[in-house]
């Protein structure tokens, strides 16, 4: 490990490499943040790339330096946002000593809160995922890695996995879509329930699982 003189008092200091996030990676966090909240009031359409930047408090010119255009910012903060099911999806993958049913149902629920903290962008993520290529392909890609992971566990609960229509693997793409749909009625509901919609989505995988 190098050294570097103290300038100071002529001793040497050890150069210890910073976690600290860059200064590129806030003024990031920060324009993901600004769409966020613009989200909350503002449809895509109607959403600026001069809305963002002003909202970041930086010029629409360094807006460009991270992003290309407004959905590229969305896509990034679907990303963002879904790392929390990813992350419970990789480890439920991982975790081989929790039955199937209780790592399904740990799943949904971790999926629950993420539409509960972050139900402006899952909603944006679906409204316009079909429209803008770059929004789609990470939502798609969020929804197929998670089917991935849900076969396993399917598969832990005895439903083979082979190609067919009522194999692991068609089955956990089908509950995965059923998942995303059912969440996103119940987060554009003026009165949605949420827990209500996570109760029966685990009801109908539970049904899967065990027959």
């Amino acid at each position: 490990m190098r050294g570097e003189p103290d300038r100071g008092n002529g001793e040497m200091t050890v150069g210890r490499r910073s976690d600290a996030p860059s200064k590129g990676d806030l003024r990031e966090r920060a324009l993901l943040d600004a769409a966020e909240e613009l989200l909350g009031h503002t449809s895509l359409e109607n959403l600026t790339v001069e809305a963002i930047a002003r909202k970041a408090g930086i010029s629409r010119a360094s807006l460009y330096f991270y992003f290309g255009n407004k959905h590229e910012v969305l896509a990034a903060l679907v990303e963002r946002t879904v790392r929390t099911i990813r992350a419970h999806a990789d480890a439920t993958a991982r975790d081989e000593s929790t039955a199937p049913v209780e790592a399904m149902e740990r799943a949904v629920r971790a999926t629950e809160e993420v539409w509960r903290a972050h139900g402006t962008v899952m909603r944006a993520a679906v409204d316009y995922s079909a429209l803008h290529p770059v929004v789609g392909a990470a939502w798609s890609d969020t929804v197929e890695r998670f089917a991935r992971t849900m076969t396993q566990v399917l598969t832990s609960a005895g439903i083979p996995d082979d190609d067919g229509p009522d194999g692991a693997s068609a089955l956990a793409e089908a509950l995965c879509w059923m998942t995303e749909r059912t969440f996103y009625r119940a987060a554009c509901a003026p009165d949605g329930d949420l827990g209500r919609a996570g109760t029966t989505i685990s009801e109908i995988w539970r049904r899967a699982m065990t027959g």
